[in-house]
């Protein structure tokens, strides 16, 4: 056997394990949307999206239940107790060479966008 054809072949996993290193290190992209020339991201008001984005071509909201929490800048606390929210899926669509779009709000905050097929004609 030549020795230059097993070292590459000895390589490739350790190539391997770097390329999944470097892409672990890199920051996750938040969720987003563009509306004309805005962008609507998580964490986003619901009005904040209604303004950009107008009314969706569908609304559907239903309730959870979850421990109570409030912020201070941008951190997060929670206490005992329970408190019902409202979980509201707005879905957009901008026609039939795009793709549509629902979003996930949970108590007013824009939690998730989730891309679904192309858009209706109509």
């Amino acid at each position: 056997m030549d020795t230059a054809t097993d070292r590459s072949f000895s390589s490739r996993p350790l190539i391997a394990v770097a390329t999944l290193l470097l892409l672990a290190a890199l920051p996750a992209a938040a969720d987003s949307m563009r509306c004309g020339s805005k962008l609507v991201v998580d964490g986003d008001t619901i009005e904040k999206v209604l303004y950009h984005c107008g009314e969706p071509v569908s609304k559907e909201r239903y309730w959870i239940t979850r421990q109570p929490r409030y912020y201070v800048g941008s951190n997060e606390y929670s206490f005992p107790g329970e408190e019902d929210v409202p979980v509201d899926l707005w879905t957009y669509d901008f026609g039939p060479n795009k793709l549509m779009q629902r979003l996930r709000f949970v108590a007013g905050e824009l939690k998730s966008i989730e891309t679904l097929g192309y858009g209706s004609s109509g």
